[in-house]
């Protein structure tokens, strides 16, 4: 799931025309004067393009290039995706090297117009660096909703900073939209915390839940590896059926943005065994639900995972969800 329908262009396309944005000198430009003006930032994953719309409010046009079901692990930027930041007045990515195959892009636009990465402002102290990532830190933060405040926070004072004129508008904006972010906190350690202790494990499709585990006390696996470009080895996969065996797991879930085909063998070896384990879902990793819908939001996303995993794992919480919004759950 890693292009989209327009095709995915070449690298030799992407260095031309990353080279000829350069050369045309697209520079740091104030907001265009005018009430009724508004200047366009661009984002990538929804997790970003939602918070950035949440803070820039009606004062800017947000384009976010990655849709549904998008695995920005393996997206390949197109000819369209490559245009629209060279018109970006300001451009707003996750960073830690989630967009691994836009990396330099990015990095060529940062030099002319302000592009900023949202985990910049995380403390590297909280960043998990998991075994085997070579050295690179977890990027799967807004898992975390403590961790993605403080991506809001970042977003209000760089916006600030590009257009001071409206640098109030952006910080009420911000506030208001974090109440809603602790509502949510508050929320998943109340119905996670349900969960009975000998039920709290939690194995998905790769590995995107290890900050989700950590704020909300789980134990987390992941078939794959941080990257969806890993490979999930045979070794792996029967030590997760060892430890299903071991810990009476009753659930696993897959993701809407990865295939399945790992944990239906993980499944099919589980019942090889003579057990049987249910899909206890389908989360929420590297991309959100359909635009317009609640789980097509930072906010419904989560509500949803963390509703989700509560329930399967033999927790309680209401079906749909902590505002009664989720699509209802079975």
């Amino acid at each position: 799931m890693g292009g989209n329908a327009r095709g995915a262009v070449s690298a030799a396309a992407v260095a031309v025309i990353s080279l000829s944005m350069l050369v045309s000198g697209c520079g740091r430009e104030a907001p265009a004067a005018g009430a009724s003006d508004r200047y366009t930032i661009v984002t990538t994953v929804g997790m970003v393009s939602d918070i950035v719309r949440q803070v820039a409010g009606d004062k800017a046009q947000v384009v976010g290039l990655f849709g549904e079901g998008v695995d920005p692990h393996l997206y390949k930027p197109t000819r369209d995706d490559v245009v629209a930041l060279m018109r970006a007045d300001v451009i707003f990515y996750c960073g830690l090297m989630l967009e691994g195959k836009m990396a330099s892009i990015l990095a060529k636009v940062g030099r002319k117009k302000p592009a900023w990465a949202v985990t910049d402002a995380i403390d590297r102290d909280y960043l998990l660096m998991p075994e085997g990532s070579e050295g690179h830190a977890d990027p799967h933060v807004w898992m975390d909703p403590s961790a993605w405040a403080q991506a809001v926070q970042m977003v209000a004072d760089s916006l600030s900073e590009y257009d001071p004129d409206n640098a109030a508008y952006y910080r009420q904006n911000a506030e208001a939209y974090l109440e809603q972010i602790r509502a949510l906190e508050r929320y998943g350690r109340e119905v996670l915390a349900t969960v009975p202790p000998q039920g709290r494990v939690m194995i998905t499709s790769h590995d995107a839940f290890r900050y989700f585990g950590r704020a909300y006390d789980l134990t987390v696996l992941g078939v794959q590896g941080l990257s969806t470009e890993s490979e999930a080895g045979l070794q792996g996969i029967n030590s997760l059926i060892d430890l299903i065996g071991d810990k009476d797991v009753k659930a696993v879930f897959v993701e809407t943005s990865v295939p399945q085909k790992n944990i239906r063998a993980l499944i099919e070896g589980v019942a090889a065994r003579g057990r049987r384990i249910e899909i206890g879902g389908s989360l929420f990793s590297d991309a959100m639900g359909p635009a317009g819908t609640y789980e097509g939001t930072y906010v419904g996303m989560l509500d949803h995972n963390i509703t989700t995993v509560a329930r399967a794992l033999g927790g309680e919480a209401p079906p749909r969800g902590m505002q009664g919004k989720l699509s209802a759950h079975e």
